[in-house]
């Protein structure tokens, strides 16, 4: 039921992201007017995912995981609606972005913390490969159906086929026969402060041995070279291509993806899951040198995808190492705070590579990527002892 939440989730979020900006398209021509869907986003979800942690850890998941993928459903149908009516406007638009931004963030923490509820131990690394490669097949699955609707019908559609999708996601949480609150929930005692819950969260990752290392590793190396915002800007300075290049490179990125995490499955069984993440990170920053130095269409294609393919890898082991190291009360914070600094990361990364591409030229940026992934890697396994010698415990 998780994995069909996750799928389904996934396919209305893409729904919804390309639907509201094809929308502004039409009815501006403005791609300024499109560009602050990111800004919108961004200013929503940061605040949204850490009161979303906080949220998992004290109230009823499966519940939250409703309400959330509910209200979702609601907006995109008053989007279709209203848009039917020829009432939509940007103003209109920006706050069903906002909304469902937001309701997206709301769930996801508290999906994740259910996982280990529902699946052993020993199978976790089995289960968050699944969804790693899910999440990629969907990131292929939405936009294709979003284009086959709004083609064969329209935006009006769009928007409502994204919310009966969405309304089945809101039903699946129900058929979960686990029990929704953290462990250790007691309905009749005094619950902290948000604030303080909050405040925990942070002071428990910080004082953990491995979590803080991961994530500092992660946004060492998505900010010197996150790519996906930005492929049209790849696809011409590497590949003097246009918009058919660029939906190359973002299919090969995505099946590279699903192919790694089938190739995290073959580490099931491999216990050094610290130095798993160190060697993936490293291949990254070797994968980035040839990208950048890619000196055809083909080429390109394959080292974009074998780049999707390791960081596959790494995002599959760091979402099990916080199952497998955080006692299910804090594991929603953990869970938000780990999704906030890959969404910082992320951001940050897209203006970095975007700032030096227009610089020193989109390969120089790629070769710069490279170095910088592999010295942070190569800091983290230096003086980072813990991350070295974690062993998974099943």
């Amino acid at each position: 039921m998780l994995w069909v939440v996750l799928i389904f989730g996934s396919i209305v979020s893409w729904m919804r992201i390309l639907g509201t900006a094809q929308w502004l398209l039409d009815e501006t021509n403005s791609a300024y007017l499109v560009g602050l869907i990111g800004v919108v986003q961004l200013v929503v979800q940061i605040p949204v995912t850490l009161w979303a942690g906080n949220l998992a850890d004290r109230l009823d998941r499966k519940k939250l995981m409703t309400y959330s993928y509910g209200l979702t459903a609601l907006v995109l149908a008053f989007l279709a609606t209203m848009n039917f009516n020829e009432a939509l406007t940007p103003t209109i638009i920006y706050f069903g972005i906002a909304v469902t931004a937001g309701t997206h963030m709301l769930a996801s923490p508290a999906r994740a913390a259910l996982i280990p509820i529902v699946v052993a131990k020993n199978e976790l690394m089995l289960a968050v490969s699944t969804d790693t490669a899910s999440s990629n097949a969907a990131a292929i699955a939405g936009p294709l159906l979003f284009a086959f609707v709004a083609v064969t019908f329209g935006l009006t559609e769009v928007f409502l086929i994204a919310a009966l999708i969405a309304s089945v996601s809101a039903i699946l949480p129900f058929l979960v026969k686990v029990q929704g609150f953290a462990e250790g929930h007691d309905k009749t005692k005094e619950k902290p402060s948000q604030v303080q819950q909050t405040k925990d969260g942070f002071d428990y990752v910080s004082k953990h041995p491995i979590l803080p290392g991961l994530f500092l590793l992660d946004m060492g190396i998505t900010t010197a070279s996150f790519y996906r915002e930005i492929l049209p800007v790849l696809a011409l300075g590497l590949f003097a291509g246009g918009a058919s290049v660029t939906g190359m490179l973002g299919a090969a990125n995505s099946a590279g993806a699903i192919l790694g995490s089938f190739i995290a499955l073959l580490f099931v069984a491999y216990k050094a899951q610290g130095m798993l993440v160190l060697y993936a990170s490293f291949a990254y920053g070797f994968i980035l040198f040839g990208f950048g130095l890619a000196g055809g269409l083909v080429m390109g294609l394959l080292m974009i995808g074998l780049l999707g393919a390791a960081d596959a890898v790494t995002v599959a082991v760091r979402q099990t190492t916080v199952m497998l190291t955080t006692p299910d009360h804090m594991r929603g914070r953990a869970f938000a705070l780990m999704i906030l600094t890959a969404q910082t990361a992320n951001n940050i990364g897209t203006i970095w590579v975007g700032t030096w591409a227009g610089i020193i030229g989109a390969n120089n940026t790629m070769l710069l990527g490279g170095v910088i992934s592999i010295i942070a890697t190569a800091l983290i396994w230096l003086y980072w002892k813990p991350i070295r010698v974690f062993r998974a415990d099943y």
